[in-house]
């Protein structure tokens, strides 16, 4: 069979070390995923670190002020209670923003797993390879993440209206068991359909229309599967975040606060939580934009039989970035190599 030229004839060239060059099952996108920091560890780590302080340390303050004056004096259970809405209220608000920040790193990320794909490992240039790119990257993952809240509020509408209005109790409790779950389901269809949006923004250089489109061809035929494994890296994520590696933190916190703690006991235990949180969340959110690079990669391979593409295609011309960029855009219909 031919290959591009410049390659080995060995079927071996095509594997990238640590990512497998062919259809990925879920434990080589989950291994692949921590390759992935491994082969960066300071870009994928520094920004983690960047947006989750910045989301845990707003937190924290606005949490703290919220709960207001009266709880300086009075730590009791009623003060915590009457400040749940918004503290439920702000916690959504931070998920919401760490989920912002794990599409984007996934953006970061995608150059950076596809070079290590063709064997040539390059993380200090991705600034040079997603740079020009950012204004769609942070376009398309702004999108995907409206669209999916919007699949949410949508069907919950009735029950918005209903707490604002403070309608009787039985209609807000059918407005509920109606409107959540299938806001619930909706948002997850959606997430998932339009998830693989991301990468394709940057690999294939498109702009945010045509990435959507892109999400939403790859994921025909292959949603269960992304779904699973998003699934999966969910598990591990809430296990690694919020409780193994927030748990030292958690119990020098208990320490800390226990018995009749003064002001300055429980700043400190604050802000030892807060550190828990940034450390948690720091190491799971590079993890979670990996799995989605790679899932990206293995739709384009089950799909439209990338791997197999480039071994028959021809090679690019240009310099080495528009080389790479250029085997990542799909092959035109009827190309050799591309599966019907």
């Amino acid at each position: 069979m031919p290959r591009t030229a410049g390659w080995d004839d060995d079927p071996a060239a095509l594997l990238g070390g640590d990512v497998p060059f062919r259809p990925l099952s879920t434990a080589d996108i989950l291994d692949g995923a921590v390759a992935a920091i491994r082969r960066a560890p300071r870009l994928t780590l520094g920004f983690s670190v960047a947006v989750c302080t910045v989301v845990q340390v707003l937190g924290t303050v606005v949490g703290y002020v919220i709960v207001g004056d009266e709880a300086h004096d009075e730590r009791t259970p009623e003060v915590l209670l009457r400040s749940v809405g918004a503290q439920f209220v702000l916690g959504v608000a931070g998920l919401v923003l760490t989920a912002l920040g794990i599409l984007v790193l996934a953006g970061l990320l995608a150059p950076v797993l596809g070079r290590a794909m063709f064997g040539r490992p390059a993380p200090r240039r991705v600034l040079r390879d997603v740079g020009p790119r950012l204004p769609a990257l942070l376009g398309t993952s702004l999108v995907v993440l409206v669209v999916s809240l919007a699949g949410l509020l949508v069907p919950a509408a009735p029950l918005i209206a209903a707490l604002a209005v403070e309608a009787e109790p039985p209609l807000i409790v059918v407005s509920a068991l109606l409107g959540l779950p299938l806001g619930l389901v909706a948002m997850i269809w959606l997430y998932v359909m339009l998830v693989q949006s991301v990468p394709a923004a940057v690999l294939e250089r498109r702009g945010v229309g045509a990435a959507l489109g892109r999400g939403r061809t790859l994921s025909r035929g292959g949603w269960w599967r992304t779904a699973a494994t998003l699934v999966v890296t969910l598990t591990l994520t809430v296990f690694m975040g919020l409780l193994a590696l927030r748990l030292p933190f958690l119990v020098a916190q208990l320490v800390l606060t226990s018995g009749d703690p003064s002001d300055g006991q429980l700043f400190a235990g604050l802000v030892i939580d807060t550190v828990g949180r940034i450390v948690g969340w720091s190491v799971v959110l590079p993890f979670d934009a990996g799995v989605i690079v790679l899932l990206y990669m293995d739709r384009r391979m089950r799909r439209e039989g990338l791997d197999l593409d480039l071994r028959t295609r021809p090679a690019a011309s240009g310099d080495d970035d528009d080389d790479f960029f250029e085997r990542w855009r799909p092959a035109a219909p009827g190309a050799p190599g591309r599966l019907p």
